[in-house]
This record gives C-alpha cells, structure tokens and sequence, in this order.
C-alpha cells in the first residue's frame, strides 16, 4: 500500500482530527470532578459506576494510583471456539460480549481511556469468510452499542487506516465516532486496521511534508513531534497493557506508546476473561513501582 495514496492522506487527515479531538477530551477529563464525569452518566450507568467502585475498593484498589489509559489486545476467540469444535465466528461472537464487559468497566471506574486491538493489518491474512464475518460482527456491534455508548459517557475514535475497511463498517464507524464526539467520559479507541509499523510510517510521512513545506527542520525533530504526529496523540501514553491468550508478545500493537507500559499477561482466553481478572490486572499494576528508568527507591 502507498504512503502516497489519496486514501490514506485521506486517513491521516481524520487521524489528524480525532487526535485533536482526543485531546481536548483528555484535558476535559483531566480538569472535570468525578462529579461532573458521573453526571453525565444515565442514571443506569451510575448505578453500574457505583457498583464496579465499590468492587474495587474492596480489593484494595485505589482510584488515584487508576491506569490512565489501558490497551488491551484481546486475543483467544478462535482457540476458544476451536476447543469447543465451534465455528471461529461463534467465539468472536462471544468475545464481543467480553468486550461490551470491559468497556463499561472501565468506564465505571474512570478510566480515561481504553485502546482495544479490534482488527490488525496482519488479520487480513485470516481467511476470507473469516475476515467478512468479522467486518460484519464488527459493523452489527457498534450499531448496537451505540446507545449505551452515550449513556456511559463513553467517545469513540478509530485509529488505524481506513484503506480496505468495507464501506459500511465505515459508514457505521465515523457515524458512532460523529454522534460520541461531545461525550466528554472514557475515550475508547478502537484500533480497528491498526499496524503500529505502519502508524509509525505515516507519522513519519506526516513529519516529512511538514519539513518539505518548510514548517519544521529535520534537526528539530524529536519524540514528542514523533508522538504528536501518531494516531493517539493527545491521548496520555498507555500505563498498563494487558494481553489474553497467554502469548508473551505485542503484536505490532502501539510500539512506539507502549514504553513504559506495565505488561500483564493471562493463559485467560478473550472469551472467558471477565472483570475479575481485569480488577486483577489493575491491583497488580497498583502494586508495581514504576521506576521510568530511575533507581529504585
């Protein structure tokens, strides 16, 4: 695929807009009470918000030492579904009730935002029939959970490309990122045709343009213009990552975000994983001394 294609400029430029977005969410996130975040909450939600606190608490958990921006890659629903002799779609299919789980967890709990491995550049390796029941899977589940969407708070925003995503997953995605845009909750990003190769390319594309056109030096270039330029910009870089399936690795995902990320590993497949073992994952990154290369103290 080329980095000069009118679609993916085309994508860098909607990257573009919903890290400015993101921004501006993260800040009124950052300065609105709790107060002010559960007010906007349906009053459903509330409950549900109080309820998942009160959980926490009782684990030890403490909502100032909460990850400020959790990713998660989700792995497991075909070896799940395969275990069981069922069709891979069947375990997506339940995976994504996982999902819906996680999300208003996490929202419930104030997180500011939670970054989900939906569908990389490598899965279009899968095969076909796979592939189009996903997108359709995909398409179906944010028409459904648009609603509840609202009534968590909860914005949504794409990162990844758009090259290649069927047209009405599109329709329906930029729809749900269009109708959550003033949430000011949780912003959930879907990485949804993400490859973090290739988000590092087009950042460095992006960087590119802008010394051609004179507007940066070469020489002036450092992390923070890489990270501006990057499809969560705006967005504080991701503190705890969590992986299911029980693979020790990253799988292309947020490379450049993720380096001081606290990584938290289950054998739990995507399926089977529930809010106990996300509760697990926060007591155990609460627990660590996050040093950022310092001495320990």
């Amino acid at each position: 695929m080329s980095l000069l294609s009118p679609s993916n400029s085309a994508a860098r430029e909607a990257a573009a807009r919903a890290s400015a977005e993101a921004k501006t969410s993260a800040e009124a996130n950052g300065r609105a009470s709790n107060g002010d975040w559960v007010s906007r909450l349906s009053p459903e939600a509330q409950r549900a918000s109080q309820q998942y606190l009160r959980e926490a608490h009782a684990l030890g958990i403490v909502p100032e030492k909460m990850p400020q921006h959790v990713a998660v890659i989700m792995d497991g629903n075909r070896r799940w579904a395969r275990d069981r002799g069922w069709l891979v779609i069947r375990g997506h299919s339940l995976g994504a009730k996982t999902t819906r789980d996680v999300i208003h967890t996490c929202a419930g709990l104030k997180i500011p935002a939670l970054t989900l491995y939906t569908f990389s550049t490598e899965n279009w390796k899968r095969p076909a029939a796979e592939v189009v029941a996903l997108m359709r899977l995909i398409t179906r589940n944010l028409r459904q959970e648009l609603q509840t969407m609202h009534e968590h708070n909860i914005r949504i925003q794409h990162i990844g490309r758009r090259d290649g995503l069927p047209r009405y997953l599109l329709r329906q995605l930029d729809h749900c990122v269009d109708s959550t845009r003033k949430n000011t909750g949780m912003v959930l990003s879907l990485a949804l045709n993400y490859g973090g190769r290739a988000e590092i390319a087009d950042a460095f594309r992006s960087l590119m343009k802008k010394v051609q056109a004179g507007l940066l030096r070469a020489e002036d270039i450092d992390e923070d213009h890489i990270s501006n330029e990057l499809y969560t910009a705006g967005l504080p870089e991701p503190d705890l990552m969590i992986r299911t399936g029980g693979e020790l690795r990253i799988s292309n995902f947020l490379p450049f975000q993720i380096a001081y990320a606290e990584l938290w590993v289950t054998p739990v497949l995507w399926p089977d994983f529930s809010k106990s073992e996300l509760y697990s994952a926060i007591v155990d990154f609460q627990k660590r001394e996050r040093r950022f290369g310092a001495s320990p103290t």
